[in-house]
């Protein structure tokens, strides 16, 4: 018989953070293992997740799993065949339960096992096909729940004895109920040393404490009816972001960027309200990312903001408690947020009184790490490689090395000590009011840029070299001492620094090479750290990182290895050479040219091989008239093809080689390239190498062929 199921897991308060998370992964993991059993009639569950529980319910569940057809390798078959094979074959059987001897390879028509031969590489093997009888559901669940609850992705996991004082059980937090309904009807399974029951509860405050369910349908409406509790996570955050839209709206304000800190309210609450509060409007004299950084990461809080995106001295609080006249409440929150604010006060005064350049020196006392010294070292680093970056890209170098020298003081301010998030961005204030240039100012908040992927990034080019210095200083350093990423593992950001540097360099187009770049960041550090010689490492993460970031701009892994194997040092150039090649592509001719490119290849392999590589034919050698028409045909689309290549026309210049489709498909058809003579040999070879040079400068044409 088919009827819902219900499973929850009563609990003292999860972390906020990792709720969501926690309770797809309760509801996927005992829908698999119940899929796994052969108890789910169809796919489709709802995810139930408040502070105080996980809980999963399934539309359609069998009492008992289907059975399921197994099949067990036995012993190869010539073993069978010998004389003692049959009764080698029964002790088999006996030691898995399954104490018959059927007669030899039945078909199993009856039901019975049955003995089949199957090849497993070269020998022939017995098998016996069974029937496995399908479990209960009491059963089915109880394996179930543990599996999932085994596999929960658990921040920190808790030690905690049970009320017996003798069991220890293990758990995100301690678990205090657990309710399992077939219908209407208890399954008795039992899990973190709780039997299952009908009894969930409701709101601390607002609703019943203790609610007998019917059945397993009554589950969601009744925790809203009687316990005051909205158990869906989406449901409950489409109602907080609702009432959240509607308060903002009735301020005539908005709500700026908030989805994280809904995730996270979400899970603070069962029954959300949402009351609006205020501070002392003296308080938006401190700059306003520390105001929203304090009120949204300390107290929870939803700050407003104006049509010009100023912070307002408004907030809104999203509440667990819903009573008639809220006052209490909004006035108790206004007390607890006026002292951060105050904090946040206190610091950015007394930071001002210290000009930034000033700190710089503080740098030396903290370590960056232990085989690369100290942030002040770092620094000295960094500011001389953004004096080379600003020179090459033809900027200010004086305001790089400024820049550079003082990003990072703000490490040993007050409030970035406070609120470490704010590095940088606290850093272009202090700036400002030490009366830096504009361009000095901004370089040191935007140098972290993009802090994530689809972040913005730097705009001014002193904030751009000074950028690509810091993340170029950091890769260099830690791949010269071998701490590299491995697998999942990045501890140092690695992959996002490469990626913030390809991307400044291709979305800024800066005309900038790689190689020179990677070279320009070893050579600013001291040879006495013992840095390894990995410049064709680190070269080959960035093109590493590239195959990643064109793939995710929507190109194919052909055209993105047809360009990419020629390692282009020119990264700014790269979309422009991925256009053309995707428009070559695009042309009829492309396919056989393509092939002809992947047969040159392996004809100018196996000639550098023997020391006949060469190039520039001569056009006094050439004899069949299918080699002089190749030979006519590569020099005019040449001609034509050069300048385009010179004025950045990618796409031209490829187009134009598809007028050589006729006379290479001939050349191929017609002309002996390993001919006898070693001269007429060697000619053919260099101009099988014009043909490949001419045709390959945008990208590895050969890559295309499939």
């Amino acid at each position: 018989m088919s009827r819902p199921l219900l499973v929850e897991l009563y609990t003292e308060e999860l972390p906020p953070k990792a709720l969501r998370k926690l309770g797809e992964a309760f509801a996927g993991g005992i829908a698999a293992g119940l899929k796994q059993r052969g108890l789910l009639e169809r796919d489709g569950h709802t995810v139930f997740a408040t502070p105080r529980r996980l809980a999963v319910m399934f539309d359609a569940v069998l009492d008992k799993g289907l059975d399921q057809p197994v099949e067990q390798k036995l012993m190869p078959l010539d073993v069978v065949r010998k004389p003692n094979g049959p009764a080698a074959l029964e002790k088999k059987l006996a030691a898995m339960g399954r104490g018959h001897m059927a007669a030899l390879f039945p078909d199993g028509r009856d039901g019975s096992d049955a003995f089949v031969i199957k090849k497993d590489g070269k020998a022939e093997f017995v098998y016996l096909q069974m029937l496995a009888m399908g479990q209960p559901l009491a059963r089915a669940l109880e394996e179930s729940l543990e599996e999932a609850i085994n596999k929960l992705p658990i921040p920190k996991v808790m030690t905690y004895q049970l009320s017996d004082g003798l069991t220890t059980v293990k758990f995100v937090r301690p678990a205090h109920g657990l309710v399992a309904l077939h219908g209407s009807e208890v399954i008795n399974v039992s899990v973190l040393g709780l039997t299952a029951g009908r009894i969930t509860h409701g709101h601390r405050f607002l609703g019943t404490a203790d609610i007998a369910l019917k059945s397993a349908s009554d589950y969601e409406t009744g925790l809203q009816e009687a316990g005051k509790v909205i158990a869906a996570f989406d449901k409950r955050r489409a109602l907080i972001e609702t009432r959240l839209q509607t308060q903002a709206k009735a301020l005539n304000a908005g709500l700026g960027e908030y989805s994280n800190l809904l995730d996270e309210v979400t899970a603070l609450v069962e029954w959300p309200v949402v009351y609006t509060a205020s501070f002392d409007e003296a308080f938006l004299e401190v700059p306003q990312e520390c105001l929203i950084l304090t009120m949204r990461t300390n107290q929870k809080y939803f700050p407003l903001f104006d049509a010009a995106g100023r912070l307002t001295h408004r907030f809104l609080i999203v509440s667990n408690m819903q009573v008639a006249d809220p006052a209490n409440i909004v006035s108790g929150n206004q007390r607890v947020v006026r002292p951060r604010l105050e904090d946040a006060r206190f610091f950015y005064n007394q930071d001002r009184k210290e000009r930034l350049e000033t700190r710089v020196p503080r740098l030396g006392k903290v370590v960056y790490h232990n085989k690369l010294g100290t942030q002040l070292e770092r620094v000295a680093r960094v500011q001389l490689l953004a004096g080379k970056i600003a020179r090459l890209l033809k900027v200010d170098a004086a305001q790089a090395e400024r820049a550079a020298w003082l990003a990072k003081a703000d490490l040993v301010t007050g409030m970035v000590g406070e609120f470490p998030e704010l590095q940088g961005i606290m850093g272009r204030y202090y700036a400002q009011h030490d009366g830096e240039p504009a361009a000095v100012a901004d370089a040191i908040a935007d140098h972290y840029l993009p802090r994530f992927a689809g972040d913005r990034l730097p705009e001014h080019p002193v904030s751009c070299a000074v950028a690509l210095a810091d993340k170029l200083e950091t890769l260099t350093g830690l791949f010269g001492i071998g701490q590299l990423p491995t697998g999942d593992r990045d501890p140092f950001a690695l992959r996002r620094h490469a990626l913030g540097v390809i991307r400044i360099l291709i979305e800024r187009d800066l005309p900038l090479s790689l190689h020179a770049l990677i070279n320009d960041a070893f050579s600013v550090f001291d040879r006495a750290l013992g840095l390894g010689q990995v410049h064709t490492d680190l070269q080959t993460f960035f093109f590493e990182r590239m195959r990643s970031y064109f793939a995710d701009a929507g190109y194919s892994a052909h055209e993105i290895d047809a360009v990419l194997s020629l390692q282009p040092q020119a990264v700014n150039l790269i979309p422009l050479q991925l256009t053309a090649v995707r428009a070559f592509a695009a042309l009829p001719e492309s396919v056989s040219l393509a092939a002809a490119n992947k047969r040159v290849a392996n004809i100018l392999r196996q000639a550098e091989g023997k020391g006949e590589a060469g190039r520039d034919a001569d056009a006094k050698l050439l004899q069949e008239p299918a080699e002089r028409a190749l030979f006519d045909a590569l020099k005019k689309a040449s001609a034509t093809a050069t300048p385009l290549y010179e004025r950045g026309d990618y796409t031209g210049y490829l187009k134009t080689f598809a007028v050589l489709k006729a006379p290479v498909d001939a050349f191929f058809d017609g002309v002996m390239v390993m001919a006898e003579d070693a001269a007429l040999r060697r000619n053919r070879i260099a101009l099988l190498a014009d043909l490949q040079h001419e045709m390959n400068r945008i990208a590895d044409i050969s890559k295309l062929a499939a």
